[in-house]
């Protein structure tokens, strides 16, 4: 009988996954769960070793020999600690050792317990990687535990051999053995190019036919990353979905509005669109509801490509790391034939190209469709975080826009400063498309812009964070609203004219219009600042009601269509 320990079977059930076969165990209590469930799987060889000084190098001796990584299990406490020199010894050596400590809740360390002290991260920089497992109370945790075991298990042989950490957190009752099988757990491989991409030519060879639909999203990503993509992307044997972040042109067909498909779809519309597979390229995906429809999405498979082949499980679906660029990948991938999805590629070309804008009041919305619409070819695009990206992405560009976002994080911090320090060494026109407060957050990067003329900053001012306003649940009327979105009644205006910008102001359509033809000249001799002032409460029901509409519009055609 195995552990109940739902953190401790998944643990367990991947190691024997991933072929492990020996594991050196050492006495304790607080990892009984773990000596118990590895003994009790006739898939493992187990070797009592009570001294874990001695222990660990009993396993560097096993995986010597074997030329496979070996485990070794300890209890809490300074039991750990004992298997410092053997980790050590595992990385100079390049010895795939993998480390498996039992551990106490986090609530008793530094309380005077036995046997604890902090266990994470205790190697530092002599493991390959080093993970925490949660204590499982749900299925999230569930997921998260086996994220976890997974990513330490692929570093184990990644690029060369060392050792790896993994830390077993368990409560009392430590002595439950009522599970009668170890779960099916999902292992995450890793897939490179290695042999000129032979290895995962034949890996797509074999895997591409077993799926139907196949959907390809790009992330984030550079206009010459986009660019290579766009060469090699099997267009109409596959859809191609992507974000204004993606820097792919309108030409490539690549799929943008789908943001606007996934909300106005009904039921029946979603089941149509969901994939068998999803294959993700870039960055970040900016888009919550492709995120929700993905996650939950059943019996979804995930395969992530990158170069640095990390696993980036965004929908909790993952199974393949792919560890190679996009632009290689997709050239590999373009060349397995066997495999169509051109009925379904059909399907989202059809949905994305219901090109239907709402009529749109004054209002920051408004504001963004008519700048975006105003953008000279070639220019940059910088979008802040929060309302200014996710408005972005509702309109079109004109060809040859440039975008950048600082998406790593998503904060609201350092979006002047990054479009200041671009522009600084670009000939071409940089526009800056920002909300108030992260503008204001950042202000003092006009210190560094008055001689950048071909500088361009948009700062959409409704009095606080609009978007709050937005989330469902959340009552903004009191104090609610001071503190959560920051209200304010200040102005850029002064900063910017003190700092050498040509400062314009918005506050209808006409005076937005008319700031609109300044804002593009070319010939300006200093930067400009346009401010858009709009109401928040009005901001948040045009973008209502511009959804509503495009939901009503969509059911219609839907109606004509079946009829």
């Amino acid at each position: 009988m195995y552990s109940d320990k739902k953190s401790v079977q998944q643990l367990v059930s991947l190691l024997r996954a991933y072929g492990v076969r020996h594991v050196v165990l050492c006495p304790g209590s607080r990892n009984v769960p773990l000596v118990q469930s590895f003994s009790a799987c006739s898939d493992f060889d187990c070797h009592s070793v009570t001294d874990e000084r001695s222990a660990g190098f009993f396993a560097i001796g096993l995986a010597l020999r074997v030329q496979f990584p070996v485990a070794v299990c300890c209890t809490s406490g300074s039991a750990l600690l004992n298997l410092h020199p053997a980790v050590c010894e595992a990385f100079y050596r390049g010895i795939p050792l993998i480390v498996i400590s039992a551990d106490r809740p986090v609530a008793w360390i530094g309380q005077m317990d036995g046997q604890t002290l902090p266990q994470p991260g205790v190697f530092g920089g002599l493991v390959r990687k080093a993970v925490n497992l949660p204590e499982v109370h749900g299925e999230e945790d569930e997921w998260y535990a086996n994220r976890l075991i997974n990513e330490a298990l692929l570093e184990v042989v990644h690029h060369g051999c060392g050792p790896v950490h993994i830390n077993v957190p368990l409560s009392e009752p430590l002595f439950c053995f009522t599970a009668e099988k170890l779960p099916v757990v999902r292992r995450i491989i890793r897939k490179d190019m290695s042999d000129e991409g032979r290895t995962l030519s034949f890996f797509l060879h074999e895997e591409l036919p077993k799926y139907r639909q196949i959907l390809i999203v790009s992330g984030q990503m550079t206009s010459d990353e986009a660019a290579g993509v766009a060469v090699w992307m099997p267009v109409g044997r596959v859809p191609w979905l992507t974000e204004v972040l993606g820097n792919c042109p309108e030409s490539t067909g690549a799929l943008r509005g789908f943001d606007a498909v996934l909300y106005a779809s009904g039921e029946d519309g979603l089941q149509v669109l969901r994939p068998d597979l999803v294959i993700t390229l870039g960055g970040h995906i900016v888009s919550k509801r492709l995120k929700q429809f993905l996650r939950h999405t059943p019996s979804l498979v995930h395969w992530h490509v990158a170069s640095d082949g990390k696993p980036a499980d965004l929908f909790c679906a993952l199974t393949v790391a792919v560890e190679a660029s996009s632009v290689e990948f997709i050239r590999l991938f373009s060349r397995i034939e066997g495999w169509s999805s051109k009925e379904y590629a059909g399907l989202w070309q059809e949905s994305c190209g219901r090109g239907f804008q709402p009529e749109i009041g004054y209002s920051e919305l408004y504001a963004v469709k008519r700048i975006l619409e105003a953008l000279p070819s070639y220019s940059v695009l910088h979008l802040a975080n929060s309302s200014s990206v996710r408005l972005a992405e509702l309109f079109r560009l004109p060809e040859g826009v440039e975008v950048q976002c600082n998406r790593g994080v998503n904060g609201i911090e350092g979006s002047v400063s990054a479009a200041v320090g671009y522009a600084a060494v670009s000939d071409r026109l940089n526009f800056l498309l920002v909300g108030d407060l992260s503008f204001f957050y950042d202000m003092n990067a006009l210190w560094n812009a008055r001689d950048y003329p071909h500088l361009r900053i948009v700062v959409l001012n409704n009095g606080g964070g609009a978007i709050f306003h937005a989330l469902p649940g959340l009552d903004m009327t009191g104090d609610t609203g001071r503190f959560v979105a920051a209200s304010h009644n200040a102005s850029a205006a002064g900063w910017a004219e003190s700092q050498g910008f040509t400062y314009l102001c918005a506050t209808d359509t006409v005076s937005l219009l008319a700031a609109l033809d300044r804002l593009v000249d070319e010939c300006a001799s200093s930067p400009v600042l346009l401010e858009v002032f709009t109401d928040a409460e009005t901001d948040a029901a045009e973008l209502d009601n511009y959804y509503r509409e495009i939901k009503v519009v969509w059911a219609k055609k839907n109606s004509r269509q079946k009829d």
